[in-house]
C-alpha cells in the first residue's frame, strides 16, 4: 500500500515543445545578428586604428577603444529578461519618444484656447497625443482586423482546480496541455486579465426577487446574502479573473483572398476547443460585440464590470 501511495504522489513529467523561435547559430556560439553587430564593430574599430596610427601608438589606441569594445560586445550577446540587449535598447528608446498620454480624438487634439494662462498650460505639461490603435476594427465574426500584422480571434477560457486533484489527474490535465501545445502552428496568447467588479446590481438583483420566493426563510437568506455582497463591495476592490485565449494568423500572400486569415484564426479556435476539453477546459469564442467590449475594457482597466456567473476554478 505504501508502494502505491508512494508511485501516486510522484512527481509528473510531460514532453513540452522546444523553442522553436530560438534564432540559429551563424558563427559559433553568435546568432546572424550578434555576428553582424560584433563583424561592424570590429571593422570600425580597425578603421579607427588605421587612420590614427600616424599619430597614436597601438597601446595607446587600444587603451582607447577598450571600453568601447566591451560595450558593443555586451550590447551584443547580453540578455535581460530573455531580449537581446540592443533590441531591449531600442525598445526603450521607443519609449522614451512615445507620448505618454493619448486620447481617442481621430480628428486630432486641439491646441488650447488662447484665453488659457501661459501657466496653466506649462502645469498641464505637454498636449496628450492622438490613440492610434493597433487594430483596424472588429469584423462581424468577432476577428480582430490587426491591419499589417493579420488578424485575430478572440475566446475566454474556463479554469481548472489543478492543486486538489490527484498526481494521475494532474498527469492528465498536463498532457492534454501539452499535446495543445505541441499541434499549435501559429502564433498564440493567454492572457489572464482581472477587473474591478461591481457587485451592486446583483445585490439589487436579489432584493428585487426575494419577496418573490415561496417562503419566507428562503426570503430572509436571499436578502441576507444581498447584504452580505454589499458589504464584499464596501469593504474594497473585487477584482475578477478572466482567461483569453488569442490566435492570430499572420497577412495573407499576395493572390489569396483577404478573408482566409480569418477564417484560419477562427478554425484554430475551433481546434483549440477541441483540443483543450481533454484538459476541462472550456473555451468559448467572443462574438463581435464580446470582442468590442472586451477590447474596450482592456483600453479603460478602471471601469468596473458587472459580476459574471460563470464558472470559476483555481488556476495554478
Amino acid at each position: 500500500m505504501n508502494q502505491h501511495g508512494e508511485a501516486a504522489d510522484a512527481p509528473c513529467t510531460t514532453r513540452i515543445p522546444a523553442d522553436i523561435s530560438r534564432p540559429d547559430r551563424l558563427l559559433g556560439p553568435f546568432t546572424a545578428r550578434q555576428t553582424g553587430i560584433l563583424a561592424a564593430a570590429a571593422l570600425v574599430l580597425y578603421g579607427g586604428w588605421w587612420a590614427t596610427r600616424p599619430f597614436m601608438t597601438a597601446l595607446a589606441y587600444a587603451a582607447l577603444v577598450v571600453p568601447v569594445a566591451g560595450a558593443v560586445a555586451a550590447l551584443a550577446v547580453g540578455r535581460r529578461e530573455g531580449v537581446g540587449l540592443d533590441h531591449f535598447l531600442f525598445c526603450a528608446l521607443a519609449h522614451a519618444r512615445t507620448p505618454k498620454r493619448r486620447v481617442h480624438a481621430p480628428e486630432g487634439v486641439p491646441p488650447l484656447p488662447a484665453c488659457v494662462p501661459g501657466r496653466w498650460a506649462t502645469a498641464a505639461g505637454p498636449a496628450p497625443d492622438a490613440m492610434r490603435m493597433p487594430y483596424g476594427g472588429v469584423t462581424s465574426e468577432g476577428v480582430l482586423d490587426l491591419a499589417r500584422e493579420g488578424k485575430a480571434a478572440l475566446a475566454t477560457c474556463s479554469t481548472v482546480n489543478f492543486e486538489l486533484r490527484s498526481a494521475a489527474e494532474q498527469q492528465c490535465l498536463i498532457s492534454a496541455f501539452a499535446r495543445w501545445l505541441n499541434s499549435l502552428t501559429g502564433p498564440a496568447q493567454v492572457l489572464v486579465r482581472c477587473d474591478r467588479i461591481d457587485l451592486a446590481p446583483l445585490a439589487d438583483i436579489l432584493h428585487r426577487d426575494a419577496a418573490a420566493l415561496p417562503h419566507p426563510a428562503l426570503e430572509q437568506a436571499a436578502r441576507a446574502h444581498a447584504e452580505f455582497l454589499g458589504g464584499l463591495a464596501d469593504g474594497g476592490n473585487l477584482l475578477g479573473r478572466q482567461v483569453v485565449l488569442v490566435a492570430r494568423e499572420e497577412c495573407a500572400s499576395r493572390g489569396l483572398r483577404g478573408d482566409t486569415g480569418q477564417g484560419r484564426a477562427l478554425q484554430r479556435l475551433g481546434e483549440a476547443a477541441r483540443a483543450l476539453a481533454a484538459a476541462e477546459i472550456t473555451v468559448t469564442p467572443l462574438d463581435a460585440g464580446q470582442c468590442a467590449a472586451l477590447v474596450s475594457a482592456a483600453c479603460n482597466p478602471d471601469t468596473q464590470l458587472p459580476y459574471a456567473t460563470e464558472p470559476e476554478g483555481d488556476l495554478a
